[in-house]
């Protein structure tokens, strides 16, 4: 908990939310694995950390929809819920038993900005100003699947588009986006070893 402290600054909802999560994850992990088991110790630094890096490309204003695609057990979501209660986010995931983990744990803290949607991306309709993901799938896929479901009208400092967190190198993967992708090494934003090669890209839609 002290790491997402070094960084962001909280008010006392923020904190309580927060704190709750090691908690929460460790019991629901146990039944339903959505966290490698020798990785659960981690889940302040390489999971919630991790999701906030998106904090750090852009503050959401408020009244901003967000799409979390391939959820898993709620993250980027819902990290990124905690810490901004003005926006509105939803979680998708194609497998329920993970989505049930990010509900119950969203209902245990009393997170009212997120809904949940069990089914592929394909079937989505809905409109969003951004969508978010970790390490779901290529980027060309991803903005394939996606572009239907960007809303075009302006609130944010950046245009509307994807987040996405990845890792590893991701050159050949941005080519066919090299004029209009940001990247992003998440060592710009943290000090931690974890995070030397971790990235986000950023692409407007």
């Amino acid at each position: 908990m002290d790491i997402i402290r070094k960084y962001f600054k909280l008010d006392t909802t923020q904190e309580q939310r927060f704190a709750a999560l090691g908690s929460l994850y460790a019991d629901w992990n146990a039944k339903i694995n959505v966290i490698s088991r020798k990785d659960i110790d981690n889940l302040y630094e390489h999971h919630v950390l991790h999701s906030l890096a998106i904090a750090k490309i852009l503050q959401f204003k408020p009244d901003t929809k967000i799409l979390d695609l391939g959820t898993g057990g709620g993250f980027p979501g819902i990290p990124l819920a905690i810490m901004f209660p003005d926006c509105h986010f939803t979680l998708l995931d194609s497998v329920g038993k993970k989505l049930l983990v990010a509900s119950e744990v969203a209902k245990s803290i009393g997170l009212e900005n997120v809904d949940f949607k069990h089914c592929r991306v394909e079937d989505d309709k809905q409109k969003y100003e951004f969508v978010v993901s970790r390490a779901v799938m290529n980027l060309n896929d991803l903005v394939k699947l996606t572009r239907k479901n960007i809303d075009h009208k302006q609130k944010n400092a950046l245009p509307n588009g994807l987040i996405c967190l990845k890792g590893g190198e991701l050159q050949g993967e941005i080519k066919s986006f090299k004029h209009i992708a940001t990247l992003y090494d998440l060592t710009e934003f943290y000090d931690e070893e974890y995070f030397t090669t971790k990235k986000a890209v950023y692409l407007p839609l």
